[in-house]
């Protein structure tokens, strides 16, 4: 095993599972993961009593760490703040929200910011990406990075079954875009149900990764979160599932990666 990654999303503090919340980051301090993405929605109405709860889960989890913003992180109430300023909350608290990088070993990750505090349509929720955005992210990865990662919050493009909608403006664009630059993995989060779907786009190994919700708010799947492991020529996905008292696997896929790659492990030593 080479890689490993915690895929968490949708917690929405102030009204989380509290037992899976704990357990979960149990499982995160004890799992040796090389990086733990939240994928948006911390909170449920961007109070700050809920970014402290935040706050003091993400700092009792082992670095590094990727957090991109949700909806529910801009200000539900205080509606000044959420239409001039709707990711000072989130930026005080957990860290950048308009773009956010890591990369090590091979692999390279950016995140970027899907939410809206205000935007031209009834329902505020949905997700938007521009193209200056998708152009940011496909032109951050460089030729060494042998796994391609972007995190944002609303899936791209919609899951065929799914509980929910997104309906990303730009969605299909940025996808495409992302699909061209040789994505391999684009995590999200917003329908609180876990999914893998490829992006019938280039040459259909972009996968669209969606982790579950911790909250109460399930969607008729128990709480639950991903783990990502990267082998030498493979992506796998296991989505595990709170029984009550333990996670247990849920579902596993398993995604060949794009011929021509090396593992990130042979990428590092070739670079040596």
């Amino acid at each position: 095993m080479i890689v490993r990654i915690a895929h968490l999303s949708d917690i929405h503090f102030g009204g989380e599972n509290a037992a899976a919340v704990a357990a979960a980051g149990d499982l995160v301090r004890a799992g040796g993961f090389d990086l733990t993405v939240v994928s948006g929605d911390l909170t449920r109405f961007a109070e700050v009593s809920e970014f402290e709860l935040a706050d003091a889960w993400l700092a009792a989890l082992p670095g590094p760490r990727m957090v991109t913003p949700g909806n529910h992180d801009a200000p539900y109430l205080a509606w000044a703040e959420r239409i001039f300023a709707p990711f000072r909350r989130f930026e005080r608290f957990v860290g950048p929200a308009r773009l956010q990088t890591w990369r090590a070993r091979g692999v390279g990750v950016v995140g970027v910011n899907t939410a809206r505090g205000a935007q031209p349509r009834l329902n505020w929720s949905k997700g938007q990406i521009s193209a200056r955005q998708a152009d940011e992210a496909a032109g951050w990865f460089q030729p060494d990075d042998r796994l391609r990662i972007v995190v944002v919050h609303h899936p791209l493009i919609e899951m065929i079954g799914g509980p929910m909608t997104a309906r990303v403006w730009g969605g299909e664009q940025a996808a495409a875009r992302l699909a061209e630059a040789r994505v391999d993995l684009v995590l999200s989060g917003h329908i609180h149900a876990p999914f893998v779907w490829p992006y019938p786009h280039g040459d259909g190994r972009t996968w669209a990764v969606g982790a579950g919700t911790l909250s109460v708010r399930e969607r008729g799947v128990p709480p639950g979160f991903n783990t990502i492991e990267v082998e030498d020529g493979t992506v796998r996905v296991t989505a595990l599932a709170w029984t009550g008292s333990s996670y247990e696997p849920f579902r596993t896929w398993a995604l060949e990666r794009r011929p021509g790659r090396s593992s990130p492990e042979r990428a590092m030593s070739e670079r040596a």
